[in-house]
């Protein structure tokens, strides 16, 4: 059975360690196998503070980054890129000791910055990501965490929206340490076939975040969701299913996610339908791929 994670973002921002006991604890109760932890600024979190939390619970952590402004890769100034890239280190180092195999995130340009770019100039500015994003892949490599590059949509980037255009824009980084992550959300909006996108990632493929069309808790919505699993089997993926979503309630974060009315009852109420949905489309899922097994091994042979 797939393991299903979510993402504290769906009740609080920033995470700290004064809050991580107590939501750990929450989450693990609500039945989560594993949980995407983000680091805001360098910090908020501890590895000492979340290795005990992960003692205590059980869970599965993964990292995530967040490309705050400011945060940029490419087209800005050498202060700020070396900034950035101290900011990645410490999200990889925090993977590193609280045994997370990845720190995921949009790592090249601060998330809502767009701007227009020429086919010359789009890759003239990947030579450039792949230049600034080298040293923070060595990093990850010796620290033994995959970073997990995510494709945003259009309207939170001009830069990296499709799985083809960070399979062009990496290039030699890939599988150097170096992978994608995907979110369901922005699949949803730039890929013609989220499925087909899996497929496209394939072995690079290095954590998948899930949520409803809609930004709320996946099922009931417009994804093809049995699909988007077939797809995963194909390419191999045995990480976590690990849901997204966000919280209306904390101004900032509802601002960047562009969360502007409830997506849910309660936020409880998003984690627990989403889990249950998923949980169930494993499970059918599974008995499907046993009947099929079954029924394969059980015709006779020519």
């Amino acid at each position: 059975m797939r393991a299903i994670g979510v993402n504290t973002w769906v009740w609080t921002s920033p995470l700290t360690d004064r809050e991580l006991p107590a939501l750990l604890g929450h989450i693990a109760e609500l039945g989560f196998d594993a949980v995407e932890l983000p680091l805001e600024n360098p910090g908020d979190l501890t590895a000492s503070a979340v290795s005990a939390a992960l003692a205590q619970t059980g869970l599965t952590p993964f990292i995530v980054g967040a490309m705050a402004p400011g945060r940029d890769l490419v087209e800005t100034d050498a202060a700020q890129v070396r900034a950035t890239q101290d900011y990645l280190r410490e999200c990889i180092d925090l993977a590193a000791g609280t045994g997370a195999t990845s720190a995921c995130g949009p790592f090249y340009a601060a998330t809502g910055r767009v701007w227009r770019l020429s086919p010359e100039q789009r890759s003239a500015t990947y030579a450039q990501w792949q230049e600034n994003l080298a040293p923070v892949a060595e990093h990850a490599r010796g620290a033994g965490v995959r970073i997990g590059i995510e494709p945003l949509n259009r309207y939170e980037t001009s830069l990296i929206n499709t799985v083809d255009q960070a399979l062009t824009g990496l290039g030699d980084l890939l599988g150097q340490g170096v992978g994608l992550a995907l979110d369901t959300y922005h699949l949803n909006i730039e890929e013609r076939s989220s499925a087909d996108a899996v497929r496209l990632a394939a072995e690079h493929l290095v954590h998948v975040q899930v949520c409803g069309s809609d930004r709320g808790a996946p099922g009931g919505d417009q994804t093809d969701w049995p699909g988007l699993l077939a797809a995963l089997d194909e390419v191999g993926y045995a990480g976590p299913l690990n849901i997204e979503s966000f919280t209306a309630d904390n101004a900032s974060i509802a601002t960047a996610a562009s969360i502007w009315r409830p997506l849910a009852p309660t936020q409880d109420d998003l984690a627990t339908t989403g889990l249950a949905f998923l949980r169930s489309l494993a499970t059918s899922r599974q008995t499907t791929t046993s009947r099929q097994t079954t029924t394969t091994e059980g015709e006779p042979r020519a």
